[in-house]
């Protein structure tokens, strides 16, 4: 049985007190709201805080609502409420989607959307006991020097996973963000980088406080599609969403695919303007843009399914997207 070493567990009530205990306790403390992803990993000693500072309590990062144009999520609103709330249902149907096909039921009514955009990257040779990473000799994101996906690399290509950012990526969803220092707003589309050790512009006695998404254009179009090895519970191999947009004739006005679970963070595909923009999602149309996701799709070794497969998984993801949202 993996056990939990000791630590000290904070329920502040307002957000200034949660930076506090942050700020008071520096590397030894962490924020934890459903607890879903750090728990375990705390299991396997990858983090080993003395103090871990709970959000679950606090009002600012609570609550969903619509308002001046735009969809406000508490950080600390479960992926359950979230996936099922109307506004977000309605409005943003990629984003509902992601939620609630993350994890089982029981983990999306503990584990929170804020938790979901800041969920540790993952890789075969890090998420294990820490038994298992000992006889190996650790590895780059911890105790260790080496990376195991690419030798000797420098640069910790741990798989981003978060099916969420994803979503949120095509939305054009700004993050608000506490610290010590006062709030910021950041685009999602900033907020992570390529090293896997630490993959967000947060620092760590900073707090996730909300998510804000502008209320898409009515002709707008989303899709959220999700590979993994069973239909839950599985953490994704891969996952693709889409954003479309068409004139009243049926042509592209606007396309935007963001795919995730190939290294450290979500990427936009690009290059799809010349054969996208000004035509119809004809069987011609879907296949050109297909083969320009594939051709830029170039996944790791760090989640232990076959490379080769996975790739070939991403031409088969884009065309569902792009049959689901040229049907309307």
């Amino acid at each position: 049985m993996l056990r939990l070493h000791p630590y000290e567990y904070h329920r502040p009530r307002a957000l200034d007190e949660a930076l506090d205990l942050l700020s008071a306790h520096g590397d030894d403390a962490m924020p934890i709201a459903g607890g879903t992803d750090l728990v375990p990993n705390m299991k396997h000693k990858l983090f080993t805080p003395g103090h871990l500072v709970s959000l679950r309590r606090l009002p600012e990062l609570l609550g969903v609502e619509r308002r001046n144009g735009d969809v406000r999520i508490g950080a600390a609103e479960s992926l359950a409420s979230v996936a099922d709330h109307p506004d977000v249902a309605g409005a943003l149907p990629s984003l509902a989607r992601a939620c609630g096909e993350i994890s089982g039921p029981q983990l999306r009514r503990m584990g929170t959307i804020g938790g979901n955009l800041c969920l540790d990257t993952r890789c075969t040779y890090y998420n294990q006991t820490q038994f298992w990473r000992e006889a190996l000799g650790f590895c780059l994101k911890k105790d260790g020097d080496d990376c195991h996906v690419v030798k000797g690399g420098t640069r910790c290509v741990a798989a981003h996973s978060a099916d969420g950012a994803t979503a949120l990526m095509t939305l054009d969803a700004t993050l608000e963000i506490a610290g010590p220092d006062g709030r910021r707003r950041v685009a999602i589309e900033n907020f992570f980088t390529s090293d896997g050790v630490w993959n967000r512009r947060m620092e760590r006695d900073e707090i996730l406080v909300a998510i804000r998404v502008p209320v898409p254009a009515p002709d707008a179009r989303f899709s959220f599609q999700k590979l993994r090895i069973r239909g839950a519970i599985d953490f994704p191999l891969m996952n693709l969403a889409a954003a479309t947009r068409f004139d009243d004739a049926g042509r592209i006005t606007g396309l935007r695919m963001v795919l995730s679970g190939m290294g450290a963070y979500p990427r936009t595909i690009g290059k799809l303007e010349e054969a996208a923009m000004g035509n119809r999602l004809d069987d011609q149309v879907i296949e050109a843009i297909a083969h320009q996701a594939f051709r830029q799709s170039h996944p790791l070794s760090n989640i232990p399914v076959d490379t080769d497969w996975r790739r070939e998984m991403v031409p088969v993801l884009v065309r569902r997207a792009l049959v689901e949202m040229s049907a309307g």
